[in-house]
């Protein structure tokens, strides 16, 4: 691929700055919430001209979190290909609320599909879906041991926990995918998590 030059090279140089920029603010906002003031003044811009390289707000935060799955790749790893990793980016995550809040506001505004972060999520549900089912029927047809499990770990108020994660998560993707059967995945796990419960109190009784 050829390197950009001229006007092309400033654009995407000063895109990357703004992107640098913004993950910093939302990396340091905590629960207080970040305008596109906060990030032009890092950069030593005027809002318009941070938004001239995006398009609009929404464009601003699409890349944002894009430029944010980006950089936990590249220092944790893909976590399709090397699942601790996910661990790891998840640890990151609860250190930066900031970025867990946009990400999830803009998530249930890209169910619109004219929204610039639709096609984003889009395909970052299905490659994850698609990488993460692969995945676990390798590990599951594989001879090798499967990691230990703290049984008192298992306890009701960890599978309340998963199924309320699931229930929200589901209906994102559901907005996103409407061929997804909520009621049907949940009542699969639901009996995945009473037999782990079952399996547990039978075993230390």
């Amino acid at each position: 691929m050829s390197t950009p030059r001229g006007p092309y090279a400033k654009t995407s140089a000063k895109r990357q700055k703004i992107l640098e920029a913004a993950l910093a603010a939302y990396e340091e906002a905590g629960s207080r919430s970040v305008s596109v003031r906060d990030i032009a003044q890092r950069v030593g811009m005027t809002d318009a001209g941070v938004l001239h390289h995006f398009g609009n707000r929404e464009g601003l935060l699409t890349a944002v979190l894009e430029a944010r799955d980006a950089e936990a790749v590249a220092s944790f790893g893909d976590p399709i290909e090397n699942p601790p990793a996910a661990l790891e980016i998840l640890a990151r995550n609860a250190a930066t609320p900031g970025l867990v809040k946009l990400f999830v506001d803009v998530a249930a505004a890209a169910a619109e599909p004219q929204h610039p972060a639709h096609d984003f999520f889009t395909r970052r549900y299905e490659r994850y879906r698609d990488g993460l089912a692969g995945m676990l029927a390798e590990t599951a047809a594989s001879n090798a041991p499967a990691a230990a499990v703290d049984q008192s770990e298992l306890d009701a108020g960890w599978a309340a926990r998963v199924l309320l994660a699931v229930t929200d998560g589901l209906q994102l993707q559901w907005l996103l995918k409407p061929d997804i059967d909520m009621a049907a995945d949940l009542a699969r796990l639901h009996r995945v998590l009473v037999d782990a419960l079952r399996d547990r109190t039978q075993g230390t009784s």
